[in-house]
């Protein structure tokens, strides 16, 4: 019965003279289009627009997008800052740089790699000579990756001057290029992705379910989207297997949130089309929440857009939030003593980030009782370019299907290779930098209380990796928005990849590319060169 109203909102909410027009230029292109817009059909047009207010609440007009212009000050709060990497390749030399921002406080780390460590410099007209002068010789010339931090941040924000996506539009082109190419030019706020997921579900009643798996600290709606072809036993309550697709649990990664929107977009659109997709829906469900941290990534759009953790109270004074990828509870505690200022704070205890608790009781409430049972996850994360596999809280224990999650793994990055070129690295998280290992297993930043580790260890999803995406650097966090339809392109190919994989063959390569070599797991002497490649 829920699918009846949805249909019938749906299809009020249709004008006669455009079967499937669904979204509305914005006020950014409206005034090519306000006479032609104008006359046509103004019964219709307020019944439709009443129907979808009925069913998925008060939508933002044209007119309304003028109070959610973006305060210039969001970016000019980081006047002066630029982003440079360290020549950094031993494990002193990392460890020297993040004891440095503990006693000068003058920066914060945005990667660490093998060869280097990437940091944002709060002022570097005050701060840059002061870091330098307590570093050894080979590390006192740092490369400048990011010049003006202001323009960068600003450059990532929708303009007025481009086309966009309104969030209450239903008047445009009915293809999939034509929704897609409108909602993915530019980054979306929260309320606006939250109202484009509401839409595809009333777009796609049979194939999509959209729901709140909990409430985040300032009590926003954590949105899932189930995406899958369920028979009658299964509708009836039949057990389903699924696999979980995260983003946004860092609120700056924005990169994550559109990959996520745009492959729940391209998996929906690609069912009865693509041969793949309708093999993989008919078998599993996969279960998309593009924003974990909807309180971060908020903050991110209000107030200070490298906002990293969600906005929790820490107790602490000045210093809120907590890091959801240290915060659940698997082996919380190896190596997690960051205290709450810390980037990579995760709580005082496990699940005290009221984020990380409510994905944890959801996933245990849909195995113990729907019958669910999470056989992958897909954690998207940025930046580096990397195809993470458990554990991250350690490099002494290994999973039990090590040689699979490898051999998959390797088949990710190739798959996306193959899609665009790009090179992705493929190793252990606890691995992902050398720097945050020592011979004795200690590190420059703890690794424990992850959320692959957590789904792997708690919860039977023995297909779990973190994904890192573009790029390797040159702009961060702060990637330019015509990344995200390649970023989501390629990841798109990893994830029939994946869901081929899981249905027992071996990979998209016999299909998008046919001839292509078949992936072999990598012989053990050959590993720690094809895991360190780009």
């Amino acid at each position: 019965m829920r699918l009846q109203p949805l249909a019938l909102a749906f299809s009020l909410a249709l004008p006669v003279d455009a079967a499937a027009a669904w979204i509305e230029p914005s006020h950014r292109d409206h005034q090519a289009g306000r006479l032609q817009h104008s006359n046509g059909y103004p019964i219709l047009r307020w019944l439709r627009d009443t129907a979808v207010e009925a069913f998925f609440g008060k939508q933002l007009r044209d007119d309304d997008l003028d109070t959610y212009e973006i305060n210039p000050a969001v970016a000019m709060r980081h006047e002066g800052g630029i982003v440079v990497r360290f020549n950094a390749t031993t494990l002193e030399q990392k460890r020297l740089l993040t004891d440095i921002t503990r006693t000068l406080q003058a920066f914060d780390i945005w990667s660490i790699s093998h060869d280097y460590v990437d940091a944002r410099i709060y002022n570097a007209k005050i701060y840059l000579k002061k870091i330098v002068d307590q570093l050894p010789d080979s590390m006192k010339k740092p490369e400048i990756m990011i010049y003006d931090l202001p323009a960068a941040i600003w450059a990532t924000y929708p303009k007025k001057t481009t086309g966009g996506f309104s969030s209450s539009s239903l008047d445009v082109l009915t293809s999939r290029e034509g929704m897609g190419n409108l909602f993915f030019k530019d980054y979306q706020r929260l309320s606006v992705v939250t109202s484009w997921m509401r839409l595809l579900e009333a777009m796609f009643p049979s194939l999509t379910e959209m729901t709140s798996i909990g409430k985040s600290f300032e009590g926003r709606d954590i949105h899932a989207l189930r995406v899958g072809a369920r028979n009658e036993e299964e509708e009836e309550g039949g057990s389903r297997k699924a696999i979980l697709v995260t983003g946004g649990l860092h609120g700056r990664e924005w990169i994550s949130t559109s990959t996520v929107t745009y492959l729940m977009w391209s998996m929906v659109t690609a069912y009865d089309k693509d041969p793949m997709v309708t093999k993989l829906l008919d078998k599993f469900d996969i279960i998309f929440i593009p924003i974990l941290n909807p309180d971060g990534y908020e903050y991110t759009w209000q107030e200070d857009r490298l906002w990293r953790k969600s906005r929790q109270d820490t107790g602490t004074s000045f210093c809120f939030g907590m890091d959801l990828d240290h915060a659940f509870g698997y082996e919380w505690a190896t190596n997690n003593k960051a205290g709450p200022c810390s980037e990579n704070y995760g709580g005082d205890s496990p699940f005290h980030a009221v984020e990380a608790s409510e994905l944890a009781n959801w996933a245990k409430n849909q195995t113990a009782q729907h019958g669910v049972k999470f056989v992958g996850f897909l954690d998207m994360h940025s930046y580096s370019q990397q195809i993470l596999f458990p554990y991250s809280y350690t490099c002494a224990a290994q999973p039990p299907n090590l040689e699979n999650l490898m051999e998959l793994g390797v088949g990710l990055a190739k798959a996306i290779r193959l899609s665009s070129g790009e090179a992705y690295t493929v190793t252990s998280a606890c691995e992902s930098a050398t720097a945050y290992r020592g011979k004795d297993d200690t590190r420059v930043e703890g690794g424990g209380g992850s959320a692959i580790d957590w789904f792997y260890h708690e919860i039977g999803a023995k297909y779990s990796y973190q994904i890192k995406l573009r790029d390797t650097g040159s702009y961060g966090f702060l990637l330019p928005a015509d990344h995200i339809v390649p970023t989501g392109e390629e990841v798109l190919n990893a994830l029939k990849y994946f869901g081929d994989f899981l249905l027992g063959n071996n990979g998209i390569e016999k299909g998008e590319f046919e001839g292509s070599e078949h992936v072999q797991n990598p012989p053990a002497d050959q590993w720690s060169d094809l895991k360190r490649r780009r």
